[in-house]
Formats: structure tokens, sequence, C-alpha cells
């Protein structure tokens, strides 16, 4: 359970606690498996298991932890394109570093709490998720788009599809990009492609706030607004990067103002900003179909992710009586 210990000569296991929380420089693929990204998205709700080799941090797995009527879900926090495992680089030949690969996982597994659901995206990085899967974990393989070298923008420019050029130079005549204005603001352009479907924002202002703010101090955000001669803003895009790979998290636009190109403009403007920080560019990949025929516009390439779940025999039990409660009934399960 988090919290407590399980040691053995060589590997010990432990759960996050205020007290213990581990310095996490060199043991994350992502910023989203920091612990100040982790506290600014899940603030007491998210804990980790911890497999060390002596002194060292050899893996590390964050998760966020939900009970919901008696079921524990172990999963991944809201703002958060990927989470899973982290295991130390290992310098021995394929072999040995997969079977010592396949040991840590498992080490992971054994570590976690006791949960009905466990559901997270795990990071490009991770390509190897046998372990889990002789575990009694399912897989399914997800894309996002990658920009992997930034140092080019002329060759970047080239690679857009043409009627992205098209877009961007389009816009350049209506809308002015701005960078200085605050969260609120891009709150209230994200609101609106969610209102036009509907919906609500997926997250609290509250949550923005505190994500923006850890991102602020940490210098390794910016926002992006395409802004029109009335004051109407038409788009807007936020990024966040450490000096490995930039990401853009989220945007959005006004739909009554969609013809304009500005989303087109607000992204490259945030790709070439990108380039003077970090050295590759995520689009973190959607996979609704219009989005990703954006995103791929911008000359990126498919890079696979995967989403494990798994759920325990109760929850296993209850998802078939509630399938065969919808057939009966005559209405297609949404599980």
């Amino acid at each position: 359970m988090p919290g407590q210990a399980v040691l053995t000569d060589q590997t010990s296991i432990s759960a996050k606690s205020p007290s213990t929380a581990i310095s996490c420089s060199g043991t994350s693929y992502t910023l989203f498996q920091e612990p100040w990204w982790l506290d600014a998205v899940a603030p007491g709700e998210w804990d980790e298991v911890v497999i060390k080799r002596g002194p060292q941090v050899a893996a590390r797995l964050p998760f966020v932890l939900k009970k919901t009527f008696g079921s524990v879900f172990l999963m991944q926090p809201r703002l958060t394109p990927s989470l899973g495992p982290w295991m130390r680089v290992s310098s021995a030949k394929l072999t040995h570093r997969l079977a010592e690969e396949k040991e840590l996982m498992h080490e992971l597994i054994a570590a976690l709490p006791r949960f009905d659901l466990f559901r997270q995206a795990f990071a490009p990085q991770v390509t190897n998720w046998l372990p889990f899967y002789w575990q009694g974990f399912s897989q399914t393989t997800r894309y996002t788009y990658r920009l992997s070298d930034l140092s080019d923008l002329e060759a970047i420019w080239a690679g857009l599809r043409d009627n992205t050029r098209r877009e961007i130079r389009k816009a350049k005549n209506i809308v002015t990009v701005r960078e200085d204005l605050d969260i609120d603001c891009f709150a209230r352009i994200w609101s609106l492609t969610f209102s036009r479907q509907g919906a609500r924002l997926p997250v609290s202002v509250e949550l923005l706030h505190r994500m923006d703010a850890a991102c602020e101090n940490r210098r390794c955000r910016r926002m992006f607004f395409a802004q029109d001669a009335r004051g109407k803003i038409h788009s807007a895009a936020y990024i966040i990067w450490t000096s490995d790979c930039a990401y853009y998290l989220m945007g959005g636009g006004d739909p009554e103002l969609r013809n304009s190109g500005a989303g087109s403009l607000v992204m490259w403007e945030a790709i070439k900003f990108a380039a003077t920080v970090s050295g590759r560019f995520d689009f973190e990949g959607s996979m609704l179909e219009p989005v990703e025929r954006f995103f791929r516009s911008f000359g990126g390439e498919p890079v696979t992710f995967f989403s494990l779940t798994k759920l325990s025999r109760r929850l296993r039990f209850a998802v078939g009586l509630y399938h065969a409660g919808s057939a009966l009934l005559g209405y297609d399960p949404v599980l």
C-alpha cells in the first residue's frame, strides 16, 4: 500500500509521501512525470511506487488514486497526455537491458496498491510493454505527431501542407499574434471549442490557474493569441517545454471566426518559438480524425504510444453484467 516499503537485499520498493518524495531530475521521460507537475494537476491525489538499486532510483511509476463506490482506480491526471513508468538508462547490451526492464516492470506492478481499474497512457519512450501484458494488462496503440528536429525552420516550413501555408499567410493579413494575455483569456477562448459541441471545459478554472502558475514559475510555458483589429481573439495555443521537447498542451478558437486561418498561424508561431527553447515539438496527437488531419498538416511524423488498462475480476464481472443488461434492454453500452 502507498506509504509502505518492502526491502530486500538489492531492492527497495516505496511510495511517495510528503517527507520522502524523490528529486526527479533525470528520473522522468517527460515533464508530465515530474513531481511539480503532478502537484499542480493532482494535488493530494497522486502517489508513486519507486524501485531502488542501492541508493539509486532504478524505476518509478506515478499514478493518481481515486476511490468511487468502493472501487479503486489508478489513473493519470487531467491535462496530462501521458504518464507511465520510467526506468533508468542502462548501458548494458540489449539482452541484459531487456531482462532488467522486465524485472523492474514486474517489481513496479507488484508494488502497486490494490486496484479495480488501472488506466494510463505511457510516454512514447516506453516501447516495451510485454511485462505488463504478462501480468494481465491490455493495450491500445495511440498516435501523436512530432517534429523531431527544430533546428531548420525553413525545412519545417517547406514540409507544411500547401493549404496550411496559405492559411498562415492569409491569417497574417487579418490578425496579430500576441503573447501577453493571461490564462483567464485563454480559458475563455478554449471554452468556445467545447461550447460549440455542447460541452463544458474538461477541467476547472482553478486547475488551469494552478497548472499555469507552476509552469510560469519554471518559465516553461507560453501562450499565443491571434487578435484582429477589433480586439477579437480568433484562436489561442498553449505550449509547455523542456530542453528536450515542447508540447502543444491545449488550444482552441472562436467557431464564428474559424475561417481566418488563425489556428494555423498560432500553431506556426508556437513551433517557431519552440525552436528557440527545445529540440522537438510534440502536437500531443488526437485520435479524432479532424484534429489528426490538422496536426498532420504541419509535417510531423506519427509516433506511437501505448494506453494500458487492467480491470480487477470484480470490476470485470460488474462490466459484464452491465453489457448483458444493456443488450437485454436494447441499447448500446458506453463502457
